[in-house]
């Protein structure tokens, strides 16, 4: 490993860092006109994060492992921690009780679960960018190109997911871009322990995946069932297949690069 590789690492994962930060363009959209799209970019969320699960880091965790059953043993495990976590921060899954709004002072759960499964996909994405920098520098620029085109749909639902859940929009954007900072860590973690072991990439791939099928299955589906939340079905189908068709498009995209 040369520094040229340490360098060209840490810009890429600075890169996706930055894409983050362009969330901020929420700070300057008017608390109305907020509110009233934030039903549709929940019900986007739920597409983007399903779409991710099904389209991106399933397929990737059974290509590059050598068990599919191995593969879906850690996506379960994912799921049953994420519910444990949740349980341990004692937030009874009742969805009678009303979710808070943008402001409150105690942010939901979900919200803080969210964070969590960012801050791990974020981390997954620092391995894959060393990962592949190690491997040929030209693919690192790929697989970056593609991460970077793959977070934009996921940075704006995942903002919508926690101004929702009660953050305040600067907190929002601050916490959003600490999470992604993730990506650094994983990369340089990556590039220190290569040398000596091999990360185990697929389970780091196949339990993000479990925690975003909870996220979006018992956290933001039963969201758009309240009253406050609700759309009309046509508005909400296609928000959400919104959602999913972005994550098919970063497919395509892949497909095209390598």
């Amino acid at each position: 490993m040369d520094w040229f590789t340490v360098f060209v690492t840490l810009t890429a994962s600075l890169v996706v860092v930055l894409v983050a930060a362009s969330s901020a363009f929420v700070l300057y959209i008017k608390d109305s006109t907020l509110k009233e799209w934030m039903p549709r970019l929940i019900a986007v969320a739920v597409g983007v994060l399903l779409g991710d699960v099904f389209l991106h880091l399933l397929p990737d965790a059974l290509k590059i492992s050598e068990s599919a059953r191995s593969v879906l043993l850690w996506t379960l495990t994912g799921i049953l921690c994420f519910y444990a976590i949740e349980q341990f921060l004692h937030w009874r899954h009742d969805h009678s009780i009303e979710i808070p709004a943008a402001g409150a002072c105690k942010p939901a759960t979900f919200a803080k679960m969210n964070l969590l499964g960012d801050g791990i996909h974020n981390f997954v994405d620092g391995i894959l960018i060393a990962g592949s920098f190690l491997v040929d520098p030209m693919l690192g620029v790929a697989t970056t190109f593609a991460i970077v085109m793959h977070e934009i749909p996921q940075e704006i639902s995942d903002i919508a997911v926690l101004i929702h859940g009660g953050y305040e929009k600067k907190q929002a954007v601050m916490l959003n871009v600490l999470c992604a900072s993730a990506c650094i860590a994983g990369a340089m973690l990556t590039l220190l322990v290569a040398q000596v072991i091999t990360l185990n990439l697929s389970a780091l791939l196949a339990i993000t995946a479990g925690g975003f099928i909870y996220i979006a299955t018992t956290d933001l589906i039963p969201l758009l069932r309240q009253p406050s939340m609700k759309l009309a079905l046509p508005i909400q189908v296609t928000a959400t297949a919104i959602g999913v068709i972005s994550m098919q498009a970063i497919v395509w995209l892949e497909a095209i690069i390598y």
